[in-house]
């Protein structure tokens, strides 16, 4: 079937959208249509082993062994036990609601979990409350969705190279399927955001994805697997399946996901026995509380989770896993902020990953959309900086690809595409690529809710030339600060993992004091509990009250004269580590002409200028201080027992591009235009 057909085949079932206008918003129009393409798909695909399967159903009863047996009979993955048809239905319009609901109640159980969690029974019931049930179920009677032409003999017709003459392929089903849940998706703008990454992105990833060494399987000859754990309606797993099949069509490819909400998993499943596949390999549940295919792994994964999605509901079996299976489990490099759940997503393919055995074969590679939050956000000792860390110290990552914002449907925010495998080519070991795709876009002539952008063919061939062509990983450390800005036009930089590492020191400056008596002072010490605990709070402050105003540029001047104070009237001078600390943070001063005070283990460090920097990881933090903070204060020091690693990887700041400000003349002369003109204005 060519393209045309298959625009003209979903043309055919967007029309049944014309019976069902007025009782049905336009956005809903998909809770009717999908189901009821999967059904006469399913139909057109058992039609050739019908009487074989209900002479089996009727001779193997209730026995244990009724499915297995009922599935071989049908050739297939599923089956149906009813002698009724669509065409029969569609004929009775007095019985159709009950013979309609009849029928998919014989299906077998993974096909009826479908037309369940679809809501079917219950669009069944209004198509029949508004009398259009009979008129919607003739018009899909009517199509012509057979795998493969048979004889009146209902023998397979084969063409001269001897294969089956193709009607409706389950590759070409899958393109009508898919252009179906676009439009549904265009309609629907929340939906298209939430369960919907636009086609030209997912094409961009599959090529990332599958690029790199040149090798189409992990495992030459052996059946390739994809996993998408965050599958919504499939469409990711359709165009990696799509794109393998060109690599390679002699290789099997078996398509595996999972996905939270109950009508995308039934569309993703629905979509997935239209190709033939094993609608079991969709789960349905909640990945991180519910894994769907624990224990398993897979030659290549790709995902494009919720952005900024809080993973609450999943905090308590999330972080016992963290507890109980630290590095065992899936999430053993730590754990992000409740708020995004992100990296969560990555932990939990990255664990999914197939190792590489001592010969270099095995491995998996994955494509994962994020916003830009994962790059950077957290600091140093942080769940995210810790799972950053974990990624790129494992040499996991291979390369970011920064995308134009604008291009999903319900956020015009910036998305990045991160790529990574634990079977990296020779050259980009121990490396990251960073490809900058900011600028590759063209304007849509029709804006879909937040998407004006997309990425044409030829940006898509552009991008993924520039990737697989990005130079070697340098030898040296790259200097990734913002000083040093890129040339104008440069789009691909490669770093070494550990140039996104650094320490984050904290530069202390010494406490500095005056001490003074003060009404504030003598309120604060007796309300103090190290005072009150020490001697009586009241007659205390009262032999210091004659001292208000008095100043004392030391610790020691000031202790003279108020012990002198407080022993003429009479009192014992406190002692107590305690006691001294309530009378500094009481009298004391900060100013920046006072004295240093000192403790035991030197300077008393002031928290009100304490200051913390970024070091990279392969420079001396106190050369650092010696060439960056010294020179302007010379009294700091760091405090090593601070010092915590980070990971960040700040892509903005390694393609900043200076932009010089315009001369003062050009924008003198255009202010003095302006002027003018308004006194022009004014004149009329």
């Amino acid at each position: 079937m060519n393209n045309s057909k298959h625009i003209e085949m979903a043309n055919h079932v967007w029309s049944v959208g014309d019976l069902l206008r007025g009782d049905y918003k336009q956005s809903e129009y998909g809770r009717v249509i999908l189901p009821l393409l999967v059904l006469r798909r399913l139909e057109c695909v058992l039609e050739p082993t019908k009487a074989a399967v209900l002479e089996a159903a009727r001779l193997a009863g209730q026995g244990s062994g009724r499915d297995a047996l009922l599935r071989a009979v049908a050739g297939v993955g599923f089956y149906n036990t009813s002698p009724i048809t669509l065409n029969g239905i569609a004929r009775d319009p007095e019985r159709c609601e009950e013979q309609l609901l009849e029928y998919c109640g014989a299906f077998s159980p993974g096909a009826r979990e479908v037309l369940e969690q679809y809501g079917f029974a219950q669009q069944v019931r209004r198509l029949a409350a508004a009398g259009l049930l009979h008129h919607v179920v003739g018009r899909f009677a009517d199509l012509d969705l057979r795998a493969v032409e048979r004889d009146t003999g209902n023998a397979v017709v084969r063409g001269e190279d001897g294969r089956p003459v193709e009607v409706v392929s389950n590759h070409q089903m899958g393109y009508v399927f898919e252009e179906l849940i676009r439009r549904f998706a265009e309609q629907s703008h929340e939906t298209a955001g939430e369960h919907f990454t636009p086609p030209e992105v997912v094409r961009l990833m599959v090529n990332l994805l599958f690029l790199a060494d040149g090798r189409a399987s992990a495992t030459p000859g052996a059946v390739r697997t994809v996993l998408d754990p965050a599958c919504g309606t499939g469409g990711m797993l359709s165009a990696a399946q799509e794109q393998l099949l060109r690599l390679d069509p002699d290789v099997p490819v078996e398509v595996f996901g999972q996905e939270l909400n109950p009508e995308s998993w039934a569309i993703c499943r629905s979509d997935v026995m239209i190709r033939g596949q094993d609608p079991g390999n969709i789960a349905l549940g909640n990945s991180f509380t519910q894994d769907g295919h624990s224990g398993a792994t897979f030659d290549f994964l790709l995902a494009n989770p919720p952005f900024g999605v809080e993973w609450r509901k999943a905090r308590e079996a999330v972080e016992r896993e963290y507890r109980e299976l630290g590095e065992r489990g899936r999430f053993g490099a730590g754990l992000p902020r409740i708020n995004d759940g992100s990296l969560l997503f990555l932990q939990h393919m990255i664990a999914k990953m197939k190792p590489v055995d001592a010969s270099g074969a095995g491995g998996s590679r994955i494509a994962i959309l994020f916003s830009g939050s994962p790059l950077f956000a957290g600091a140093a000792g942080s769940g995210e900086s810790r799972i950053r860390q974990w990624i790129l110290e494992s040499d996991l990552l291979e390369g970011i690809v920064a995308l134009p914002d604008q291009l999903f449907y319900n956020t015009g925010i910036s998305t990045y595409l991160w790529v990574l495998t634990n079977r990296k080519a020779e050259r980009r070991r121990g490396g990251v690529v960073l490809l900058d795709a900011r600028d590759h876009w063209e304007k849509m002539r029709r804006a879909l809710g937040d998407k004006r952008k997309e990425l044409s063919e030829g940006h898509i061939a552009e991008l993924t030339r520039l990737y697989a062509e990005a130079p070697a990983v340098p030898l040296g450390r790259v200097d990734h600060g913002a000083a040093v800005p890129r040339a104008a036009g440069q789009k691909v930089k490669v770093f070494r993992n550990e140039d996104f590492g650094h320490r984050r020191i904290t530069v202390e400056r010494p406490l500095r004091l005056r001490f003074e008596v003060s009404e504030a002072a003598l309120a604060a010490l007796t309300a103090s509990k190290p005072v009150r605990r020490a001697t009586d709070a009241v007659a205390f402050t009262k032999a210091l009250r004659p001292l208000i105003g008095t100043v004392w540029a030391t610790e020691a001047d000031a202790w003279r004269a108020l012990s002198s104070a407080v022993a003429a009237a009479g009192l014992p001078w406190p002692s107590g580590a305690g006691f001294t600390r309530a009378l500094r943070a009481a009298l004391g001063v900060v100013d920046p002409e006072g004295e240093v005070q000192q403790s035991g283990d030197g300077p008393v460090p002031d928290p009100g200028l304490r200051d913390f920097e970024n070091v990279p990881l392969g420079e001396d933090p106190e050369e650092y201080v010696r060439r960056e903070v010294l020179p302007y204060v010379p009294d700091a020091w760091i405090d090593h027992a601070r010092t915590k690693i980070g990971y960040e990887i700040p892509f903005t700041r390694h393609f900043y591009v200076y932009t010089p400000p315009r001369p003062l003349e050009v924008i003198d002369a255009e202010l003095k235009a302006l002027q003018a003109e308004i006194r022009r204005l004014m004149v009329w």
